[in-house]
């Protein structure tokens, strides 16, 4: 069941603000969508979206915060193997019901601020064909390739 704390700010039980888990998506979060290769499906593909936010350890309370107050998604480890000294840990948003009717429109009610409402508004773009189940049509996957081609880009500046 959705979580009421998503939609409502002015809740001063609330552990963490709407406005300070903006900030927090707008600086760690990510909108993303992956396309994987799926010989069980019509076209060979299955599309995923997903809202990630990825710490350290030190700041696994933080996910358990935001996994608390949003109600849904999961916390995965990601255990490391290279020089850092602790492992990562994901809170997850895969639900296509979830992101639908929790997600969205919590980002959409709080505004980010950053380039990654750009990411967002594709996101959101990709996430309403799929719920119109365009994503199933060769056309409209490809439709969903084009517009996941235009998110997250990094900028690369160089010097003159």
């Amino acid at each position: 069941m959705p979580s009421k704390n998503a939609l409502s700010a002015d809740n001063q039980q609330e552990s963490l603000p709407a406005w300070w888990i903006v900030g927090f998506v707008d600086g760690e979060g990510c909108f993303s969508v992956a396309c994987n290769k799926n010989s069980t499906t019509k076209l060979g593909y299955q599309v995923f979206p997903e809202f990630v936010i990825t710490q350290g350890y030190k700041s696994l309370h933080t996910l358990q915060q935001i996994n608390s107050f949003f109600g849904c998604g999961h916390i995965y480890i990601n255990r490391r193997h290279d020089n850092h000294k602790e492992n990562i840990y994901r809170y997850c948003v895969r639900s296509l019901a979830d992101i639908t009717t929790i997600i969205i429109p919590f980002f959409k009610k709080y505004k980010l601020h950053t380039d990654k409402s750009k990411d967002f508004d594709i996101f959101c773009d990709i996430v309403e064909l799929m719920k119109l189940k365009i994503h199933l049509t060769p056309k409209g996957l490809q439709k969903i390739l084009q517009l996941k081609s235009q998110m997250n880009r990094k900028v690369i500046f160089t010097k003159k």
